[in-house]
């Protein structure tokens, strides 16, 4: 039976994609990591990682046993909270998984005063608007905007966003005001790249009871929210953005909200975690700090 040291290398690296990365986190060497590995590996007749000179990556066999050694490690952590009487205690490390400019407004304040609540508690926090794997890459939740495509992971709505339609007021003096949706042909749009795809977001509106979705004619496209909002403050077009990134250029005057009357539904903004029957005290903490956040009114 491989012993628990070996697993807890295994599942270390497997979250870093990195022995040294691992051997930092466990304070070990990189040589006694990468041994722990290959006797685990020896041990389970089975090839955990493709390694190169430059990078490690886990293999179809150890994607499997990451997923299975989170919920052991997992089983074990709560096993030590409550022998050692520590069961309220939030504790241990929080990985999760956050879009940029949401994230930098909304949850990093929430994770910062947890962080400062909880002594005990660690952060490791990604800031991407890819759409990641949580179980793949170790990460205990993630924020995600829209609705939940994986039945396997629990979503938890705290939050909701609305798409705005703005220009500058500079662009509307000089190019009027569009009616409609439709009358969008006739004006400068300026287009978001989706990370996650390189594909252009698709503008959406509700007309009558129906959401449409249209994707205008356009040569500016940019990657990221808050260069959206700096360009058509310019007066360089139309833009279709969140609420929460355009909020503080319409109230400062700098953005006009257009087609208010064709705003789409608002999409769920929600923390997802994997399904377990044990959830990381750590994870619901940080569930209510973020629902706390809304009730408040202070998203």
């Amino acid at each position: 039976m491989a012993s628990l040291n070996l697993i807890v290398s295994f599942a270390s690296a497997a979250r870093q994609l990195s022995f040294a990365g691992a051997a930092r986190e466990l304070g070990l060497s990189p040589s006694a990591v990468a041994k722990n590995i290959a006797r685990l590996e020896a041990q389970l007749g089975l090839r955990l990682f493709h390694r190169t000179t430059r990078q490690v990556a886990l293999s179809a066999d150890g994607e499997e046993l990451y997923a299975r050694c989170l919920r052991i490690l997992e089983e074990i952590e709560t096993l030590e909270a409550a022998a050692t009487g520590t069961r309220g205690a939030v504790r241990g490390t929080l990985r999760i998984d956050v879009p940029v400019t949401y994230g930098r407004r909304v949850v990093l304040p929430v994770l910062t005063r947890l962080l400062a609540e909880n002594p005990e508690l660690k952060l490791d926090a990604r800031f991407s608007d890819q759409v990641t794997d949580i179980v793949r890459d170790g990460l205990d939740a993630a924020v995600r905007i829209g609705p939940l495509a994986d039945s396997n992971l629990v979503a938890r709505k705290f939050d909701e966003q609305v798409l705005w339609t703005c220009a500058s007021p500079a662009y509307i003096a000089k190019h009027g005001e569009p009616s409609s949706p439709d009358s969008l042909t006739r004006h400068v749009c300026l287009l978001f790249r989706l990370p996650s795809s390189g594909r252009d977001r698709p503008w959406q509106f509700r007309i009558g009871r129906r959401q449409h979705s249209l994707t205008p004619e356009s040569g500016v496209r940019l990657g990221e929210g808050e260069a959206l909002v700096e360009a058509a403050a310019t007066g360089l077009g139309l833009i279709q953005a969140p609420d929460n990134i355009v909020r503080d250029a319409v109230a400062a005057g700098r953005l006009v909200e257009v087609l208010q009357r064709f705003r789409p539904a608002p999409l769920p903004i929600s923390l997802i975690y994997p399904t377990q029957r044990h959830v990381p005290l750590r994870v619901r903490a940080l569930a209510t700090a973020l629902s706390e956040r809304q009730q408040s009114g202070r998203l």
